[in-house]
């Protein structure tokens, strides 16, 4: 074997340990032996507006997976639901920002399967009655961006605890909408 397919081999051969290690990395950032993920948001709305409500997800599901899939799973994998918190990210210009939002939630979400919420509250009427949404029904319009739309990436986390009493928390996930006067 030459020198140069040596070096092309230990370098195909480190590549791939790498790539390997960082698959195990990923799965190993939270406690336990579960993950926790938002599998499938549905009837998001694409805009809202100020003076109607609700301002909610149609359905969230939410799946807990075995950090080891051929392992053997107990109910002790199980996730009991606590909380979820809701971010929001300005996609304009303006920089006066939306107070996150934590809510209660209950339920469990049995290892290796999923669990559906429905109608999930994103944003609270209180956020709405403070800047820069309050602005949009007091003068038409942001009035650091003097738009008529407040355009938002909303970023949910779900938060609980498996039976044996590890913490899990899901990657977040996110969707945009436009809130309108």
């Amino acid at each position: 074997m030459t020198t140069k397919a040596r070096v092309l081999t230990l370098t195909i051969l480190a590549l791939a340990a790498v790539g390997l290690t960082g698959c195990r990395e990923r799965t190993d950032r939270s406690e336990g032996s579960v993950l926790l993920s938002v599998s499938d948001f549905d009837r998001l709305p694409i805009q809202v507006s100020t003076l109607e409500g609700p301002y909610q997800v149609g359905q969230v599901t939410l799946r807990n997976v075995p950090k080891n899939p051929t392992g053997t799973t107990s109910d002790l994998q199980d996730i009991e639901m606590r909380s979820y918190e809701v971010t929001f990210t300005r996609l304009d210009t303006g920089t006066r920002a939306i107070a996150p939002l934590v809510e209660p939630l209950f339920g469990i979400v049995p290892v290796g399967g999923t669990t559906e919420y429905e109608n999930l509250p994103f944003l609270r009427p209180s956020q709405v009655a403070n800047p820069p949404l309050s602005d949009l029904n007091r003068f038409g319009q942001d009035q650091q961006t003097n738009s008529q739309v407040v355009p938002l990436r909303v970023t949910m986390r779900f938060f609980g605890r498996t039976l044996a009493g590890d913490d899990i928390v899901s990657e977040p996930a996110s969707f945009n909408v436009d809130v309108l006067p």
